[in-house]
């Protein structure tokens, strides 16, 4: 299995692993170092044989008692788990104090529990005992740590400590530190020096399109993601980031195409039954969506985060098929669940509203203001809501007192009340909205507006555009 990680990707590391697998088969004496069989369980880890890393660490553990690989790799599991007593007693068995390794842990155990700034100090007294040759792979080792945990500020103030390096690892943490800062644009930038240098490198290639589906760059992820499935064509990270450009591009049935791809590799996961039920909610497929919709429900953890989505969606589905009972059923059952309640209040409305149950409606979205003290998020969904059900004249007069309430900084919205103008014909207004919108929240713009547009079209081009236009008509 090509896993994207050149090590583990080498001749030498399958050498290694082939010789490990062959003994165990054989029943013949393992005789690999602590370093190397560390590295087999990592291997077994990533690729999702989570009872063969089990092994090889026991093993490990039993040859290198109080040896640190093993008893890291476990104290990690529990930190996943989010055992921390035991991930601190694991540690204290590791026999030498001095190694990185078990000062890493500690450090790792301290962040783990949001305690950064114990775990940063910890690793800056650490930081002076360290030989200048060793500064960059211990900075590069402690960012590593950060990134793992969210943690990216702290990340990119630990790389800021070794100048100017031009080491590739150097360079590809730097990617994902930026990525995780939200800077997507610094991020891609520096995967497409990466990849000048490794053209054949998936792992590259997937981390681009991520950037440049964050940045909303949807044409150029899906162009990096073919790349990624042309190295590896079962390569699912590729699949699943083709897929959501696909989707966002609304060309619902090709990214259908490549959601059900990675279905067929990963039958399991959630993600993507959910994906391909929410396509085929786009495209008016609404019993198939409901099929896959419950099988992602059927293999989805009881603790999965996409259990409200997946109801959500379902209720759309039954709710497009004017089954009212069983869209609000499902909305009650994403209720039960950690979410936004009044969230769920506005899905009420919006299925009450679609299934013309106005006064249901009606009163539905007063509780969900109510409770949410008018917050304008929910005042905007139950506009959008309006409109999207035909209301468009009760939509644009609600606008209308909206931006008279909201601050001077409020973004959202201008480009849903350029859209009422639009049908409604008011052209006027139209270009009022659509400039406010343009100079405010231009993502917004595209997303609601650029079916107006020629598609390749600027949003910043978008008012000199239309207005040109408008008045060539009257003229």
């Amino acid at each position: 299995m090509q896993t994207g990680d050149k090590y583990f990707d080498s001749k030498s590391f399958h050498d290694l692993l082939s010789s490990y697998e062959k003994s165990v088969r054989e029943g013949q004496p393992i005789f690999l170092d602590v370093d190397d069989l560390a590295d087999i369980a990592d291997y077994y880890s990533l690729i999702g044989e989570k009872s063969n890393a089990s092994a090889v660490i026991d093993f490990a553990r039993n040859m290198y008692p109080g040896s640190a690989p093993p008893l890291v790799f476990q104290a990690r599991e529990a930190l996943a788990d989010e055992d921390f007593e035991k991930a601190e007693e694991l540690a204290e068995e590791i026999i030498d104090k001095d190694d990185p390794d078990y000062k890493y842990l500690k450090a790792e155990i301290l962040i783990a529990q949001n305690e950064t700034e114990e775990a940063d100090n910890y690793l800056r007294e650490y930081f002076r005992t360290v030989e200048p040759d060793e500064y960059e792979d211990f900075v590069l080792d402690v960012a590593n740590i950060y990134v793992d945990y969210g943690v990216n500020d702290k990340a990119y103030e630990w790389m800021m400590r070794t100048g100017n390096c031009k080491r590739d690892e150097y360079k590809e943490l730097m990617a994902r530190v930026l990525f995780g800062l939200g800077e997507f644009d610094r991020s891609a930038k520096i995967f497409d020096e990466l990849i000048d240098k490794d053209p054949y490198s998936k792992r590259y290639w997937n981390a681009l399109a991520s950037a440049q589906f964050m940045n909303e760059d949807f044409d150029e992820a899906v162009a990096s993601s073919e790349y990624a499935i042309a190295i590896d064509p079962e390569d699912t990270d590729g699949l699943l980031a083709k897929a959501n450009s696909l989707y966002r591009l609304n060309r619902y049935e090709d990214a259908l195409t490549y959601y059900e791809r990675y279905c067929r590799l990963m039958p399991e996961d959630e993600v993507g039954l959910l994906s391909s039920g929410t396509c085929l909610v786009n495209l008016s497929r609404y019993e198939e969506a409901i099929e896959k919709l419950e099988n992602a429900l059927d293999v989805a953890p009881e603790d999965s985060q996409y259990k409200v989505q997946i109801y959500q969606e379902m209720a759309f589905a039954y709710s497009s098929m004017k089954n009212p009972k069983k869209a609000l059923d499902c909305i009650d059952k994403a209720d039960r669940y950690d979410c936004d309640h009044t969230d769920m209040d506005v899905l009420r409305g919006h299925i009450l509203l679609e299934n013309g149950m106005l006064e249901e409606a009606d009163k539905v979205f007063q509780k969900a203001i109510i409770t949410s003290d008018s917050a304008p998020n929910i005042l905007l969904r139950i506009m959008v809501s309006l409109y999207d059900n035909k209301y468009v004249e009760t939509s644009y007069n609600m606008f209308k007192r909206f931006f008279e309430i909201t601050d001077e900084d409020f973004d959202e919205g201008y480009s849903y009340m350029a859209l009422c103008c639009w049908d409604l014909k008011r052209t006027e207004e139209f270009l009022h909205y659509l400039k406010i919108a343009v100079e405010r929240n231009p993502k917004e713009v595209r997303s609601v507006l650029g079916h107006i547009f020629p598609k390749e079209m600027k949003v910043e081009d978008y008012y000199n555009y239309i207005h040109k236009k408008i008045n060539d008509k009257e003229q």
